[in-house]
Formats: structure tokens, C-alpha cells, sequence
């Protein structure tokens, strides 16, 4: 799956908050449902873009669909937001060499 179709996903603000929701713990569907302001199915539409993109992994546990975020399905995610910063971070740090190069030699 794409990063911008992670992204894209996310940028719901309900998907966001829902990610949120399950990011340290899993949660019933029914427990995520009770905190919108949203019918069950609607919530539902949300949990599934979130799994098709890949961010959730979803647990059967007899009735109940358990919810957790998937760590890794924010992996290509985080590569471009590493990719955008890790130029920029090795001219910083070229600019910090240089400058305590200068002390130095004074």
C-alpha cells in the first residue's frame, strides 16, 4: 500500500481519532463506535479504509472485532517523512561541524 493512500486515509479527522483510540490498546468495535457522534455502521465505513490501508489489524474474538493499530502499515509513512527531513538534517549537521570547526582553529 501507498504512503498516499495511508495518508489519505488518515486525513479524516475520524479515522485520525480513531487511530488514536487503538494505537496502545485494542478495542472492541462497539467501544470505538461509543465515542462518536456517528451511527455503527458509519464507524464501521471508518475501520474498514483504515484496514484496507493497512494501519489496523482486526482480532475476531467470538462476536466481538477487536481493533489494534498495525505498527508497520506506517512504515512507508514514516521512509517519506524521513526522506523529506534527512537531507535537511545532514546539512544541518554539516553546518554544526563546520561551525565548531571554526572554534576550534580560533
Amino acid at each position: 500500500m501507498s504512503a498516499l493512500v495511508k495518508i489519505q486515509a488518515l486525513s479524516n479527522e475520524t479515522r485520525f481519532k480513531i487511530v488514536n483510540l487503538v494505537r496502545e490498546q485494542e478495542m472492541a468495535a462497539g467501544t470505538i463506535a461509543r465515542r462518536f457522534k456517528l451511527t455503527r455502521p458509519a464507524v464501521s465505513q471508518h475501520i474498514t479504509v483504515l484496514r484496507e490501508a493497512g494501519l489496523l489489524d482486526e482480532r475476531r474474538a467470538g462476536a466481538k472485532r477487536l481493533y489494534v493499530v498495525k505498527p508497520e502499515g506506517f512504515d512507508e509513512i514514516a521512509e517519506f517523512i524521513e526522506g523529506f527531513w534527512r537531507p535537511r538534517l545532514r546539512r544541518l549537521k554539516q553546518v554544526a561541524e563546520a561551525a565548531e570547526r571554526g572554534k576550534t582553529t580560533k
